[in-house]
């Protein structure tokens, strides 16, 4: 089975402070990964990272189908077959969902018909037919903006591609919408990587692998024993198994009152 995405000894830093430390991982083609851990942990900032935010310090190497990513332009890993879907998806006022398809179909090097073709196939798929003529992520709810991303990708078709925490902010049946809408979209020719923090989203769909992420590196990796473990014990449970120390940011002692009267800007 060939790897889709490799990434090895990846450390990054921003500011002075370290965030991923020798963080390694590979992902098939045609397998789901998924990647959980606490707040902090460093999950976003590996998305960061591979699609190309500047601002980092990086050392290490990451690969899409053997091509190295870090030596390529944002522009170029999502032409490669990068893409990232966000957390908080952006509306974008007078752009219809359609007009955002085709323009990014033809980026992507894909024909007015294929496009045509595949934005039809999958809004029926993806049940997105109703948002095709409407401004982008404007008025959708939180599953449905989270849904139309994954549409998206179906109609793009990258090699890899990065969920941010798609599950983030949704009640339970938007979450059970997306995890159905994540196993459609399997594909021999896909490799997706999950992040989340919370287990209930595997409830409604089976990884190949997951993965624990804590303080900046995989820890463990196994099944669906491990999102059990931790939905009955926590991230310390992990660590108290493992013998990893919680790590403590050094920082001035404030009172609990301070938390009342600071203000989060200078008056």
């Amino acid at each position: 089975m060939s790897i889709a995405l490799a990434v090895s000894d990846l450390s990054v830093g921003i500011d002075g402070k370290q965030i991923l430390d020798k963080f390694s991982i590979e992902v098939p083609f045609g397998e789901v990964h998924a990647i959980m851990g606490p707040n902090g942990s460093g999950k976003s900032t590996l998305c960061h990272v591979l699609t190309g935010k500047s601002g980092y310090q990086v050392k290490g190497a990451a690969s899409l189908g053997g091509d190295d990513l870090f030596s390529l332009d944002v522009d170029e890993r999502a032409r490669l077959g990068l893409l990232q879907s966000f957390q908080y998806p952006t509306e974008v006022a007078g752009v219809r969902l359609r007009e955002f398809m085709v323009e990014a179909g033809e980026e992507s090097g894909l024909d007015t018909e294929e496009i045509a073709s595949r934005i039809e196939t999958e809004s029926v798929r993806f049940g997105m037919g109703a948002f095709l003529e409407r401004s982008l992520n404007t008025d959708l709810s939180g599953g449905e903006k989270k849904r139309s991303e994954i549409f998206q990708m179906a109609v793009l078709r990258p090699k890899v591609a990065l969920l941010d925490e798609i599950d983030s902010g949704l009640d339970i049946d938007a979450v059970k919408q997306v995890a159905e809408a994540v196993e459609e979209m399997r594909s021999p020719d896909l490799a997706v990587l999950m992040i989340t923090h919370y287990s209930r989203i595997l409830r409604y769909l089976s990884p190949d692998r997951i993965h624990v992420m804590i303080d900046g590196r995989i820890v463990d990796s196994g099944g669906s024993e491990l999102a059990e473990e931790l939905e009955s014990g926590g991230y310390d449970s992990v660590r108290q198994r493992l013998g990893i120390e919680k790590i403590i940011e050094d920082g001035p002692m404030q009172k609990p009152a301070d938390f009342f009267t600071e203000t989060p800007f200078d008056l």
